[in-house]
């Protein structure tokens, strides 16, 4: 079940925060100069980390199914020895790249 941005954003705030309060803590660099982060670089901090986990999940699959697609070059070269051959190896493969990489519903 898809994650709603609320939920994203309880989901970083206890992250973050759990990462603020350890040793480790969390800063900036400003003129490199090392500073503790403010409570208004925290809210941005939550609401950045929030959009991008909303973002992987309505839209990983695109770059998943990027990275799985054989290359333009060796996608030609399967369309043509499909032709020549009469297979299907070329819609095979983006089928399988397709069900391997579903569309969120």
């Amino acid at each position: 079940m898809a994650k709603t941005l609320e939920q994203f954003t309880t989901e970083c705030t206890s992250e973050l925060q759990a990462k603020r309060d350890s040793s480790d803590g969390i800063y900036k660099n400003v003129n490199n100069e090392r500073l503790a982060i403010n409570d208004s670089d925290f809210a941005q901090m939550v609401i950045d980390c929030a959009n991008n986990k909303l973002d992987v999940q309505d839209n990983g699959y695109i770059k998943a199914r990027q990275l799985a697609y054989a290359s333009v070059q060796d996608q030609l070269d399967l369309q043509y020895w499909d032709s020549v051959n009469e297979t299907t190896t070329w819609a095979d493969h983006i089928a399988k790249v397709k069900s391997d990489n579903p569309k969120p519903s």
